[in-house]
Order: C-alpha cells, then structure tokens, then sequence
C-alpha cells in the first residue's frame, strides 16, 4: 500500500508524543507524527512509505497532516481541552505560496487555539535559509510558528541571524540521548541552548530516554524535553486518555547535585 492508497483508503492517522516543560513537568503540547494502518502489517512508521519530496503525493500527504491535526486539536479540545500542537512539514511544502495561505486560512478562529507548530528538519532550513526566514515572518502573522528540528552539529549556521524568526529549536535525539556520559553532546547541547535563548526561541530536548538524560537536560537549561522516558506516541483517543491520568504517574524527583 502506498501514499495513494492510503489516503483513498483512510488507513492514514496522526500519532501524539507529549511534550514537558522540564522544570514542572506540566504537559507542554504534542508532536504529531504519521503512521500508516496497514491490513496486514498493523501500524507502519513512516519510514516505510514516506515518498520522496519530489513524488507528486508528497504534496497530498502534507495537506491530510495538517487536516488531521486540526480535527484532532478540536477533538482534544472537547476531550481534556486545548493542546498545542506540532506537525512536521517539508520546506517544498512551505516554497509554494498558495498553500501556505490554504495553510493560514485553515487555522482555527478559537479564543482557546493558542497557535499551531510546524517543525523543518534543520537540514533543510539551512539549505533554504532565506525561504525558512520568509516564511516563519510571514506565517506568524497568522498564528504558526516555524521549529527547526533535528538540530545539531550545523548549529552555527544559525548564528547571527537579524531579528530570528523562529519560535523554537529541538535538539536531535542523538545529541540528547547518552549526553549525561559524554561531554561532547553536552557541549553541542549548551551551544544551542545559548543560541536558543539569545534569540528569545525556546530550546527542546528530543529524545530523553532516562532519569540521567532528563537530569542533564535540566541542568543545561532546556525549556522543554520529548522522549520514550514520558511516553511514546500514541493515537489520539489514547493520548486524550493518557493526559487525563498524567498527574497520577510518579514525578521524577530533582536532588540538589544529582
């Protein structure tokens, strides 16, 4: 089954990662990611039938990301309230200027909507830096903000940018994961941090797997953290579900020194 199939088959879903302010550990928002329901296979991960950027469905896909994601922000509106949410779309998508107004026009006109994330891969915003800068000023008109993802060792290329447009910076996983042993992620990790910060963005840590990991983070000053450690990615009624009992799951406890 490919991209086609799937969306004519409506075997497409939006799977949800919580997100944490790392000093309360109060929720902060949710990643969406896509998942195929395959008849045969069960749940497929992307990896298996994202089509290169340059396939015609590429296009299509992203439009069901975005609908999707905005039916699931009323859902979860009407079950646990208002949640942030962030969905990850190409800079091709973004290069074409009559979706991004369908995209602008599609926002919710709600006074509990408190703006909708959309994550680049860090890669691809440095190779387009000019159309990346363009499109977070514009769209922030309209209540999105522009997360680079996957941010790592081509970090300074980010730096010195006038007036930075983007509203948040994620760390990749594999600067995140392990950094409590290793002092080359950590420093990787506090450049960016810093750079976060100087620009007024918030800074996230992705992919926090355990309590060493997530004790790192905080002391290295990260706004929020995402990862396996406060939960995997999960369908939307289940993720309603999850936040609903987060408050009786154990809190992880700070020591001074840890």
């Amino acid at each position: 089954m490919d991209v086609p199939e799937a969306l004519k088959a409506s075997s497409l879903e939006l799977w949800y990662q919580q997100k944490l302010h790392l000093r309360t550990l109060v929720p902060s928002g949710a990643e969406a990611l896509i998942r195929m329901r395959h008849p045969a296979w069960g749940v497929v991960p992307p990896a298996y039938f994202i089509p290169d950027e340059s396939d015609p469905h590429f296009h299509a896909l992203s439009e069901f990301v975005i609908a999707r994601a905005i039916a699931d922000w009323r859902y979860l509106l009407g079950q646990i309230g208002p949640v942030d949410l962030s969905i990850n779309l190409p800079i091709s998508f973004l290069a074409d200027d009559a979706a991004v107004r369908e995209l602008c026009y599609r926002i919710p006109d709600h006074a509990a909507f408190a703006g909708l994330l959309i994550e680049i891969d860090s890669a691809e915003v440095i190779d387009n830096l000019d159309l990346a800068i363009d499109v977070a000023r514009r769209v922030r008109l309209h209540n999105i903000g522009i997360s680079i993802d996957n941010v790592g060792a081509k970090w300074p290329s980010l730096l010195g940018l006038p007036n930075f447009p983007f509203v948040q910076l994620k760390v990749d996983h594999q600067y995140v994961t392990g950094c409590a042993d290793q002092r080359l992620k950590q420093t990787v990790c506090r450049r960016i941090v810093e750079l976060a910060h100087d620009s007024g963005a918030q800074v996230i840590a992705q992919g926090g797997e355990t309590r060493a990991d997530f004790l790192a983070a905080h002391e290295m000053d990260f706004d929020q953290v995402q990862g396996y450690l406060f939960g995997k990615p999960m369908g939307v009624k289940k993720f309603a579900r999850s936040r609903t009992h987060f408050s009786e799951k154990e809190p992880i406890v700070l020591r001074h020194g840890a």
